[in-house]
Order: C-alpha cells, then structure tokens, then sequence
C-alpha cells in the first residue's frame, strides 16, 4: 500500500529549557526557504517569539548579517533580508481586521518569503493552507515547552522524516 505523503500528521516535542528550542530551529533552518509559512501559536509566553528570533538569527548570521531581532509586537511585521532570502516575522496579536493582513502585505509575502507568524488566528481565511502549524505549550514544568508540530502538505515532509529520526534530537 502507498503512503500519502501530503496526509495531515502531528507530533509532539517536548523542549526542556530555551536551548532545546534554539536546536528545534536549528534543525529545520536548512529546509526552510522562500514560501514557507511557519504559524507560531500558543498563549503568551509560551517561546513563539523566542523560537521567531533564534531562526532569524541563524539565517542573518550565516549572511554576517549581524542585527537586532526585536518582537514585532508593536510594528505588526519585521523584514530581515539574509542573503537572497527575505523573512518575514509577524505577531499578529493586535491586528483587528483581516483588511489588515493585505495591508501589511503578508499575504503577497507568503509566496515569496520565508514567513514566521505569530497569533496566526488572526488571518482567518488568508492562512496558506499549506503552512506548517508549530503550537506552543507551557509544560507542567513551566521551564519547559511542549512543541505540537503539524502539517498537510507535502512539502513538509522532510521535516516528518527528520522528526522521526536522531538528526532531530533536541535532548
């Protein structure tokens, strides 16, 4: 029997402490590129910021594009430019319309950047539907994070793969 690769799958991690989720980016950095949606969900502190800003730093700093990485909480969006690639980093927690999602520009950037979006119930029916969902938890142990990655597309696969094998350690 053939697998369907662009069947929808979940899988649960659980990040110790905020270097456990520094590695959790380092390990998806080399398959993210230009198109991918990544939506960071969870409550208020939870480390959707945190993760946010690690990635970028990763993709700017192997451009020696060294820079601050604020939250755009307040801005609604910041653009990073890392080599060839723009990344987009929205926090969409104040945004009161979806009028507002194309006014930003987030749903042109969606194909053509590297796009990392916080609070992504706010887009309604502008979120990709084939956008990789990352929700984070706060664990029992409120040091840790209980990471819920889900996907249907196919295109994320690789990461499905890598999940289930030791290059995704993040022990």
């Amino acid at each position: 029997m053939a697998h369907d690769r662009s069947q929808a799958w979940s899988q649960k991690i659980l990040l110790r402490n905020d270097q456990q989720t520094d590695k959790f980016a380092e390990v998806m950095k080399p398959g993210l590129g230009a198109g991918d949606v990544l939506l960071l969900s969870g409550p208020i502190g939870a480390g959707k910021s945190h993760f946010a800003r690690s990635l970028i730093r990763m993709f700017l700093a192997e451009h020696d594009a060294i820079e601050d990485v604020p939250s755009p909480t307040f801005t609604l969006v910041q653009t990073y430019q890392a080599g060839d690639l723009e990344i987009w980093h929205s926090d969409l927690y104040r945004l009161e319309s979806l009028h507002e999602v194309d006014e930003l520009g987030l749903t042109d950037a969606f194909a053509t950047a590297l796009c990392l979006v916080e609070w992504p119930d706010r887009l309604g029916k502008a979120t990709p539907k084939d956008a990789l969902s990352l929700h984070f938890a706060i664990a029992a142990d409120p040091d840790q994070r209980v990471l819920t990655v889900s996907a249907s597309a196919a295109r994320w696969q690789w990461l499905r793969d890598m999940l289930q094998s030791d290059l995704a350690d993040v022990s």
